[in-house]
């Protein structure tokens, strides 16, 4: 099978790489530019475990083509700190123990930034409408709305 030269922005940082046809972009981004920030969770887009950001839109890593995003600018959670500083809203989840097991927390972490972006001080329902698409099995989803809401609290703007 041939191979495709993708070029991307992933967190800020240009990236070139080689995908088969069919590769989605969850695949590209951890096994070639090795994020492994996403994660893999249904395969089927119906967990939001793989929520990325590109161009600023939430959007399943698992279930889009790779080849797509080129030109395209594509932010994940491990985008999110700045050095050593991290995101309001990782801080925000921290302080609220909205991870516990963690594994949809970057999925959670993306969608609530796509949010957040838009509309800096959402109601509850705006944010309990932005995560729906991300499943959590441990926490009962409080604790995460809750550090959304923190977080927009603190003043939260695009970065």
């Amino acid at each position: 099978m041939a191979k495709t030269a993708l070029q991307f922005i992933h967190n800020g940082r240009e990236v070139a790489v080689f995908v088969d046809g069919g590769t989605n972009l969850l695949a590209a981004l951890r096994d070639l530019v090795g994020d492994h920030s996403p994660k893999f969770g249904c395969g089927q887009g119906g967990c939001g475990a793989c929520t990325v950001l590109i161009d600023g839109d939430p959007v399943l890593s698992c279930v889009t083509l790779a080849e797509s995003v080129a030109g395209k600018s594509i932010a994940t959670a491990d985008g999110l700190k700045s050095g050593p500083e991290l995101h309001p809203l990782q801080t925000a989840f921290m302080e609220n123990f909205a991870a516990q097991c963690g594994y949809c927390t970057p999925g959670m972490l993306m969608a609530a930034k796509a949010l957040l972006d838009r509309t800096p001080t959402p109601s509850r329902i705006e944010v309990v409408e932005a995560i729906s698409g991300n499943i959590c099995r441990c926490t009962g989803y409080e604790p995460i709305i809750n550090a959304i809401l923190a977080a927009a609290g603190h003043g939260l703007r695009r970065a």
